[in-house]
């Protein structure tokens, strides 16, 4: 699978190439087009949500082809590559495509000792290729070097490696906070590796 990106950061399409047989996950709402003998099937509830809770898996024919997908709010699109040594956690609502050859991974162990539960406002991902991800602004990146540290709001915040070192903090011990959306929470983090964010509020921009 290969991926080439268009309209970016602000209203970004992306196109899937694919080799002969091969599948990808991703809502129904977003596909935008495909070339003729894509065939789609339906896969159930949870894995991609790009805000929606259905997906469907698009393969191609025997001779391969290609799909847009373009996310349901406007923004940038970013293709993820999983090389499979690192695995990623992911906002919830960031996967537009998923690659039958990278692994939701539920129940991830750091995760739920990071929420007490597995349901926080993040997903991990593992294996390799492409994670195409939808951002409501232009992605940027933090590189940080060895015990580096850097703090995001969780309405910004996109990915990062299991390379990073992370917690969660509240902002206010006695203010609103929420687990899922991450209202009220700040996430810190420590290299090395790579957070990336995104330049829109996730929640000031419907996504």
């Amino acid at each position: 699978m290969r991926v080439q990106t268009r309209h970016t950061p602000g209203f970004g399409v992306a196109r899937v190439l694919l080799d002969p047989g091969e599948a990808v996950q991703a809502a129904p709402e977003t596909l935008l087009a495909s070339r003729f003998g894509v065939t789609e099937t339906a896969a159930g509830r949870g894995g991609v949500r790009a805000g929606k809770s259905t997906t469907a898996v698009y393969t191609a024919p025997s001779d391969g082809g290609w799909i847009d997908f373009a996310p349901l709010r406007p923004g940038d699109v970013y293709p993820l590559e999983l090389r499979g040594g690192t695995g990623w956690s992911v906002h919830r609502d960031a996967v537009l495509v998923r690659p039958s050859s990278v692994r939701h991974d539920t129940g991830w162990v750091p995760l739920q000792q990071l929420f007490g539960a597995d349901t926080g406002f993040l997903e991990h991902y593992s294996g390799t290729g492409p994670l195409v991800l939808a951002a409501p602004g232009p992605v940027d990146a933090f590189e940080l070097g060895q015990g580096e540290l850097v703090t995001v709001r969780p309405d910004y915040l996109l990915a990062y490696p299991d390379t990073v070192q992370c917690r969660l903090r509240a902002l206010d011990p006695g203010g609103p906070q929420s687990l899922r959306t991450g209202e009220g929470l700040a996430v810190d983090f420590a290299g090395p590796g790579t957070v990336l964010v995104h330049a829109r509020n996730r929640r000031l921009s419907g996504s």
